[in-house]
């Protein structure tokens, strides 16, 4: 399956066009049967799960429907927004977990902090419930996530006599990348503007995006905490060839690996099977390993992106709303889910249940200390300009650390702030 991470936290590759708008909820019928309507994203299930879990579901609880809508990615945004404000919105609806703030301070969402016990939600992963609250309340469910791993060339770390398994550091990480980058070969593929990457490692170094502060945010990328990321993203990418000024879609990635000169790239999982897709030679020779930390018993931080569940405020069966959701983030159906769709599940104690998938357990290693972005519907502006790309470009090609990421700093602090 292809991933890819967006903007607005979700997996997944977009598609298509805008499909068809909700129709109001049906009421309970004369036989006393409700229907809850509910909106899942492209993708987020295959047809197979979707099916098996309908008919699981409306068997164990003969009084609920269910009326499941495939929306799309693109456009969702403000289709949400309409169906929030509306007197129609569905029952549940899935949203990328970085979208959910800025639904939550519209007034459009449920509160479901009183809810969150009996939904497991003393383990669910922070890169998902982080995101999932706002101003201190519940209102997004960790529905399901995903993050970067590094996808690496057996065959080339054999060649150099490394043991991908033995890499648990940064350091070990920077020695057998530097041992890798020889001979014609680049110790990874890494773009100067992949900055989703840049954002773990200054979580490892304890700094973040953006801080808050009296109720206003501030740029944090001048912290002595940030500029150490910066430090060993631009260590790291000089072990390798990637241009300076572009990201990870811009060439393709994936594409610039299936040539065969790459050793590694940092992507999900899902970047390995488009690498055999365009040079099947290699199917056989990818592997992945966790994102390594600063220390062997932490690995690397990293941005879960993924989707929650909200209920609309104006939903017109919030009850079935919450057993739909109940069951589909509980046990039986995450462990199916993940397996279906190698997914992280959204509780740190159901990691076992991708341990038969190599990307997926890979991810779950690592999503154990995800991270999300700045909680705020204000970081949405942010991601629209994104001055966090030009700053690493700037410093790539020669720019004063220090001085760039206080003009980036500036940038990221106007624009979380410009609707307040």
């Amino acid at each position: 399956m292809k991933y890819r991470l967006l903007a607005g936290g979700s997996v997944l590759v977009l598609t298509a066009a805008l499909s068809a708008c909700s129709t109001p909820s049906d009421s309970a019928g004369g036989d006393g049967r409700t229907t809850v309507d509910v909106w899942l994203m492209r993708d987020s299930v295959s047809d197979t799960f979707q099916k098996e879990f309908t008919a699981d579901f409306e068997k164990r609880h003969p009084k609920i429907d269910v009326k499941i809508q495939i929306q799309e990615w693109d456009g969702i945004g403000q289709k949400i927004t309409a169906a929030l404000a509306s007197n129609d919105a569905p029952d549940v609806i899935e949203a990328g977990n970085t979208q959910v703030a800025q639904f939550a301070e519209s007034g459009g969402l449920l509160d479901l902090s009183d809810r969150t016990d009996e939904l497991n939600g003393e383990d669910w992963l922070s890169g998902l419930a982080e995101p999932g609250a706002y101003e201190g309340k519940q209102y997004g469910i960790p529905y399901y996530a995903a993050n970067r791993v590094v996808i690496h060339r057996t065959d080339l770390f054999e060649k150099a006599g490394i043991d991908a398994k033995a890499i648990k550091t940064r350091e070990q990480w920077i020695d057998a990348t530097a041992k890798l980058n020889k001979g014609g070969t680049q110790g990874i593929y890494l773009p100067g503007q992949l900055w989703y990457a840049l954002a773990g490692f200054i979580w490892d170094e304890g700094g973040d995006l953006a801080t808050e502060s009296g109720g206003k945010w501030s740029g944090a990328l001048d912290t002595p905490e940030a500029l150490r990321g910066m430090a060993f993203y631009e260590e790291l990418q000089a072990l390798g060839k990637g241009p300076k000024d572009s990201d990870e879609d811009d060439p393709p990635q994936a594409e610039v690996m299936a040539q065969g000169q790459v050793a590694q790239v940092i992507s999900t999982p899902g970047g390995a099977n488009v690498i055999v897709e365009k040079n099947p030679e290699l199917k056989g020779k990818l592997a992945f390993f966790p994102i390594p930390g600063k220390t062997a018993g932490t690995p690397g931080s990293v941005f879960t992106g993924g989707s929650d569940l909200v209920v609309p405020a104006a939903a017109a069966h919030p009850e079935e709303a919450v057993t739909f959701i109940r069951e589909l983030t509980g046990d039986t159906w995450q462990k199916k889910l993940a397996v279906a769709m190698s997914y992280v599940p959204n509780r740190t104690s159901l990691a076992s249940a991708v341990a038969g998938d190599p990307g997926a357990a890979a991810m779950a290693v690592g999503a154990a200390n995800g991270h999300a972005t700045p909680n705020t519907p204000g970081w949405a502006a942010v991601e629209a300009e994104n001055p966090i790309k030009d700053y690493m470009t700037a410093v790539l090609t020669g720019g004063d650390p220090a001085k760039e990421a206080a003009q980036a700093s500036q940038d990221i602090t106007r624009a979380m702030n410009a609707g307040s």
